[in-house]
């Protein structure tokens, strides 16, 4: 599926102000993100919550707040928290650079990266059952760009499936619905079809080169000395999660710290072609759902589709009052995430909960530190209730 093409120019064109735009939201002082962030913290009963706001590609503010653990010890900005599904968005970054670099194609089939047919290989447990897909050509067709736009026609995961089967849903590119199966796909192509390590690659080319000292692939034996544990809806601890095994939908732990350092070169281009770096961000494929999840929902009627919603690669893209944005977010039952970024004065918003019920507060914090931006809340969570 290509990209559409009016967005797509429109996210390569330089922002510019002009004499009638108005003026932009002031970025808070420090002091008063403190306030709202602990008022918002309080009316959602979240107990942990670090944030990090990026200001014209600069870092300028970066806090943590609340505690880490049960035992009450300090969240910190360099305390090692679990990004869950923000991992699928630096793994993207990742792929884009190995697409620079000749290395991969994101409209070639997947399947021509293996010397036999991908449903030959056995199922192993790090990966999908690939064997599965067996008597569907269909998995001939999948590209990167499929797996990255999250249209390969796969469940979230094969085990969410009544059988555990893998299998099609729709046809590859024609449609949105979230697979984390897909992006593990794409992780096989690295590291099977190409022989690459993933998190070496990701090491290397991420937290390295970023310098995000505290942010990994799998689980490192450091972490222990400064580590959030969580939260779940009912107030409920829950220890982290001590992830031995690289996984491109999610196995990445951060800090708040490092993450704003990878945001803020994101939302300023650097480590990327001009191209590479507009793709990401620019409309792929329409979204068509009235959620995100279920992952594998009706369709909408056109006329009652969002046209300023859209898959880019590893992202979601919007527009919004303050012209075209991006962001991505990251739950699991004690963890809730969010990164949002306005292209005009490349702002950004990163938020990490050790807490998941921090998700409660995340439209009213963005929008005290960017104004309105126009992210898609209601498609993101749902039914969720936010507070005010």
């Amino acid at each position: 599926m290509r990209p559409l093409l009016g967005i797509c120019l429109l996210a390569m064109l330089p922002f510019t102000a002009s004499a009638e735009e108005p003026a932009p939201h002031p970025i808070p002082t420090r002091a008063a993100l403190d306030a709202e962030v602990a008022d918002a913290m309080k009316a959602a009963q979240a107990n942990g919550l670090a944030i990090a706001v990026i200001d014209d590609g600069k870092v300028v503010h970066v806090a943590a707040y609340g505690q880490r653990n049960a035992k009450g010890d300090p969240l910190q900005t360099d305390t090692v928290m679990y990004g869950a599904s923000l991992t699928k968005a630096v793994f993207a970054w990742t792929v884009m650079q190995l697409v620079d670099e000749g290395t991969l194609d994101l409209d070639r089939p997947v399947g021509e990266y293996f010397p036999k047919p991908l449903t030959d290989y056995p199922a192993e447990d790090a990966y999908g059952p690939w064997p599965d897909l067996a008597g569907d050509p269909r998995w001939k067709t999948i590209t990167a760009r499929h797996l990255l736009t999250h249209s390969s026609g796969f469940a979230n995961f094969a085990y969410l499936e009544p059988d555990g089967k893998l299998r099609f849903h729709f046809d590859p590119g024609t449609r949105y619905a979230y697979s984390g199966e897909g992006l593990i796909l794409l992780q096989y192509v690295i590291e099977r079809g190409l022989g690459l390590d993933l998190g070496a690659e990701m090491q290397r080319r991420v937290f390295d080169r970023f310098g995000m000292p505290n942010t990994s692939m799998i689980w490192r034996e450091d972490f222990a000395a400064n580590l959030a544990d969580g939260w779940t809806e009912d107030g409920s601890p829950e220890p982290h999660d001590e992830r031995s095994r690289v996984r491109a939908a999610g196995s990445m732990d951060t800090t708040i710290a490092d993450l704003a350092t990878f945001a803020a070169a994101f939302i300023d281009g650097e480590g990327l072609s001009a191209t590479s770096t507009a793709a990401m961000t620019a409309a792929q494929l329409p979204i068509t759902t009235p959620s995100q999840f279920p992952t594998l929902q009706d369709e909408l009627p056109p006329a009652q589709r969002r046209k300023d919603l859209a898959a880019g690669l590893g992202v979601v893209v919007f527009e919004g009052p303050q012209g075209p944005g991006f962001y991505k977010g990251g739950h699991n039952d004690s963890t809730g995430n969010t990164w949002v970024c306005v292209k005009q004065r490349r702002r950004c918003v990163v938020i990490l909960g050790n807490d998941v019920r921090a998700e409660r507060a995340f439209p009213r914090l963005v929008a005290f530190v960017l104004g309105e931006t126009g992210v898609p809340w209601n498609w993101e969570y749902g039914k969720k209730a936010f507070v005010d």
